[in-house]
C-alpha cells in the first residue's frame, strides 16, 4: 500500500483461508457471525497502549531453531519452524489450529499450511509473537492489518492501527478512513473522521481519493456539523469538483448535494454568480426548485437596514461547530479586575460569557494555550502581584493550581516554544524586570533563563521559527521601540532593529513567517498602526495597514487564518470591539463585540476540543431561548476608567513610580 494514497481493494479482506480444513473453516465463519451480533468495545487504539516486552530467549530459540515442536508452510515453499505454545499465546487461531479442539479431541496437529499468505508478511506475524513487534511501514501495512484482524493478533491490528493514525494525511485519509471502516477498526475510524472534518479544505485541493468518494460518503461529510470550513464557498466547491469529475453519471446527485450547503452563511452575489448560474443548474428543474426559497431569503437579507444580523435560528444560516475555539479571560472593566471569561464561535460570528468557571480577578496576565490546557499566568487584582499560575481544562472546566514562578509577574510577556511556556519581564510591584523563566509542564517546574539587555514591563511576546521574540514595553522611565530574541538553542538574548514607534501595551504576533507588533501606548498616544517584521527576508520593520481602532492593552490571536485583536483601551475608555486582519490582503475587518468591554485581558485558542460544541452557537442556543444567541456590546463608557490618566505615563512614573497608571499600578 501507498500511505501517500491509500488504495482500498475490498477483495484484500477475503484473498486468505481461514484454515487448512473446511471444518475449521466453518466454524470459524459461524464464530465471527455470533461475535458480530455482539457489540465489542474497539479496542484498535487503546488510551493505555503500550509495547509488549516478551522474553529475549524466545528469539534466541527461533534464531537457533531450538525446542521447535510445529511447522508453518507458506506459498513459494517456505517453511517456519515454530513454538507452538508461543504462536498460540498471541493468536488463538493458531492455538484452535494446533490442539484441534474443533476436531472432538483428535492428535494436536504440529504442521499447518496457509496457501494464501505470502512468507514476508507471516515473518512479520512471527516478529511479533517472539519479540512483541515487528517492522510496518507503508508497503505492508495493507496487507498485514486484515492478516493480523484474520488470525487475531490483537497486538499487531493495534501497532497497525497506531502506524496508520501517525501517517494520517490530507491526501491519504479518505483510504485509511475506508480502510478502517472496512475492517471494523472503529477507534481509527473514529479518529479517521476526525481528521477529514478538519482538514477538509486541505483534502478538497491536495487529495486525488476525493474524487473517488461515493455520493453516500461524500453528503455524510458536508452535512457535518463538525465540518471545519471557514466559509460555505468551499462546501460548494467540493460539490462542483466532485460532480464535474464525472458530470453524466454524476449529476442525478446535485440536488440533494446543494442541500447540503448552508446559504444563509454566504453572500448573495456569490449565490448567484457561481451557484444559479452554475449550467449544471441552469438545465436542472429540481435544482431551481430547491435554490428558489434560499434566493428569496438571501433577497431579504440585502434588503435590511446595513445587512442586519444574520438570523442563526433560519436552517439556511445554521453555523456548524467551530474547529478552534477562542477564550478571553480577566482584565479591567468599570474600575476593577474582572473574573469573566468569554469564548468566541467564529462560525456563528458571537460571543458567550461562562460560567462557573472558578476564576479569580486577574489584569495584566499571561495566558497561552498548551496541549489543550489554559495557563493563566502572573497578573493582578488590584492589590498583589501575583507569581502564581493556574491551569483550566476546558473539556472538565476545571481550574488546578501549578508551580509557582520564581518572581511576581505583571504586565508580563508569554509564550510558548517546544511545549514549555516562557514568561519574560513585567513588574513585580517595586521594579520592572528583565529576567525570564520558562516552566515545563510535564515536571510542573519553573526555571529561570538568561536576563534580556533591558527591563521591560507591558511589553509582548511571540515564538518565531525556534526563537523567542520581544518588543515594546515600559522600562519606568520610558516607552520603548526596542525588540530583541532569545534563541532556545544558545541560550543567549540578542538586539534586532528596532520598530518603527515605540509601543507599551503592543500585542506581538507570529503569522506564518512573520511578526506582527500591533497598537500600542506610544507615550503620547494610542495607536493604531501595526508593523510587519520578517526575520528571514529583512531586517526592517515594515507598516501595514491601521486597525480601525486605536488600542493598547488589547488580547491577540491567529484565528481561521487571521490576526484577531480584542477589546483593549482606546484613550478614553476600554472596548468591547474586535477586528481582524487578512494578511493576504492587508485589510482589516470588523468581528461581533465582547459581552463586556474590558481592557488587560488576555486570549488564547484552543484547537479540536472534544466537546467543541458546548463552547459552539449551536450548543448555546437552547440556552439562550429559542435559539437567539446574540451579543450585545455592554460598554460603560460613563464610568471613570482605571487607564484615563495614562496620557501622562512618562511624566507620571519619573515623578512617582507608583501612580504608573499605565499598567494600572494603583
Amino acid at each position: 500500500m501507498d500511505v501517500n494514497r491509500m488504495s482500498f481493494r475490498r477483495s484484500s479482506h477475503t484473498r486468505v483461508s481461514r484454515a487448512s480444513t473446511s471444518g475449521i473453516s466453518k466454524f470459524l465463519k459461524q464464530s465471527r457471525r455470533k461475535q458480530s451480533a455482539r457489540i465489542r468495545k474497539c479496542i484498535c487504539l487503546p488510551s493505555n497502549y503500550a509495547l509488549v516486552e516478551f522474553p529475549v530467549v524466545w528469539s534466541e530459540l527461533r534464531a537457533n531453531q531450538q525446542l521447535c515442536d510445529g511447522i508453518i508452510r507458506c506459498p513459494g515453499d517456505q517453511v517456519f519452524p515454530v513454538h507452538r505454545a508461543i504462536l498460540s499465546a498471541v493468536s488463538p487461531y493458531f492455538k484452535a489450529l494446533f490442539i484441534n479442539s474443533l476436531k472432538g479431541g483428535k492428535t494436536e496437529t504440529t504442521e499447518v499450511v496457509i496457501s494464501s499468505v505470502p512468507g514476508e508478511i507471516f515473518s512479520l506475524i512471527l516478529d511479533y509473537a517472539y519479540t512483541g513487534t515487528c517492522n510496518i511501514n507503508a508497503d505492508n501495512v495493507e496487507q498485514l492489518l486484515p492478516l493480523a484482524d484474520q488470525f487475531e493478533v490483537l497486538g499487531i491490528v493495534q501497532l497497525c492501527c497506531q502506524f496508520l493514525l501517525q501517517e494520517l494525511r490530507p491526501e491519504n485519509c479518505l483510504g485509511i478512513f475506508k480502510f478502517a471502516r472496512h475492517y471494523f477498526c472503529r477507534d481509527l475510524e473514529k479518529q479517521g473522521r476526525k481528521y477529514i472534518r478538519h482538514h477538509f479544505k486541505q483534502i478538497l485541493q491536495e487529495s486525488a481519493e476525493f474524487k473517488d468518494l461515493h455520493y453516500d460518503e461524500l453528503e455524510a461529510i458536508l452535512r457535518d456539523d463538525e465540518l471545519n470550513v471557514k466559509n460555505e464557498e468551499i462546501v460548494f466547491d467540493a460539490v462542483k469538483t466532485w460532480v464535474e469529475t464525472r458530470v453524466e453519471k454524476r449529476r442525478v446527485y446535485l440536488p440533494r448535494l446543494l442541500k447540503c450547503i448552508r446559504y444563509g452563511l454566504m453572500s448573495h452575489k456569490y449565490f448567484i454568480n457561481n451557484i444559479v448560474n452554475w449550467k449544471l443548474v441552469e438545465e436542472d428543474e429540481a435544482c431551481q426548485q430547491i435554490l428558489l426559497p434560499v434566493n428569496a431569503y438571501l433577497t431579504e437579507q440585502d434588503a435590511k437596514q446595513n445587512g442586519g444580523e444574520i438570523d442563526l435560528k433560519n436552517p439556511l444560516a445554521r453555523p456548524r461547530i467551530p474547529y478552534e475555539i477562542l477564550f478571553a479571560i480577566g482584565g479591567w472593566s468599570a474600575g476593577s479586575p474582572t473574573s469573566f471569561v468569554e469564548t468566541y464561535d467564529t462560525r456563528a460570528d458571537r460571543w458567550f460569557v461562562s460560567v462557573n468557571t472558578d476564576v479569580t480577578p486577574r489584569t495584566y496576565h499571561g495566558l497561552c494555550a498548551l496541549n489543550n490546557l489554559i495557563y493563566m499566568i502572573g497578573g493582578f487584582d488590584g492589590n498583589e502581584h501575583f507569581s502564581t499560575v493556574r491551569c483550566f481544562d476546558p473539556v472538565t472546566k476545571e481550574w488546578r493550581e501549578r508551580a509557582c514562578m520564581y518572581h511576581a509577574r505583571c504586565y508580563v510577556s508569554v509564550c510558548t516554544h517546544g511545549g514549555k511556556i516562557y514568561a519574560l519581564g513585567g513588574y513585580n510591584g517595586r521594579t520592572r524586570m528583565s529576567s525570564g523563566e520558562r516552566y515545563e509542564p510535564q515536571r510542573n517546574q519553573w526555571e529561570m533563563i538568561p536576563p534580556m539587555h533591558r527591563q521591560r514591563s507591558d511589553a509582548s511576546a511571540a515564538a518565531l521559527h525556534d526563537k523567542i521574540y520581544i518588543v515594546g514595553g515600559f522600562n519606568g522611565q520610558e516607552v520603548l521601540d526596542s525588540a530583541e530574541v532569545f534563541d532556545v538553542e544558545t541560550n543567549q538574548w540578542t538586539n534586532i532593529h528596532s520598530m518603527i514607534s515605540p509601543r507599551s501595551g503592543v500585542s506581538l504576533v507570529a503569522f506564518r513567517d512573520s511578526l506582527y507588533a500591533l497598537g500600542g501606548f506610544s507615550g503620547v498616544a494610542r495607536l493604531s498602526s501595526g508593523e510587519r517584521y520578517t526575520p528571514n527576508h529583512s531586517d526592517q520593520w515594515h507598516e501595514i495597514s491601521e486597525m480601525f481602532s486605536p488600542r493598547s492593552n488589547f488580547a491577540t490571536v491567529i484565528l481561521d487564518d487571521m490576526i484577531f485583536v480584542i477589546g483593549g483601551y482606546n484613550g478614553s475608555s476600554t472596548i468591547a470591539y474586535v477586528e481582524c486582519y487578512d494578511a493576504d490582503y492587508n485589510e482589516w475587518y470588523d468581528a461581533s463585540p465582547m459581552n463586556l468591554s474590558r481592557s488587560a485581558l488576555s486570549a488564547c485558542v484552543i484547537a479540536g476540543l472534544a466537546n467543541a460544541r458546548e463552547y459552539s452557537y449551536l450548543g448555546k442556543a437552547r440556552d439562550l431561548g429559542q435559539g437567539q444567541a446574540t451579543s450585545k456590546n455592554q460598554e460603560k463608557s460613563d464610568q471613570p476608567d482605571e487607564d484615563s490618566a495614562e496620557t501622562n505615563i512618562i511624566i507620571s512614573a519619573q515623578e512617582n513610580e507608583q501612580i504608573d497608571v499605565s499598567e494600572s499600578v494603583h
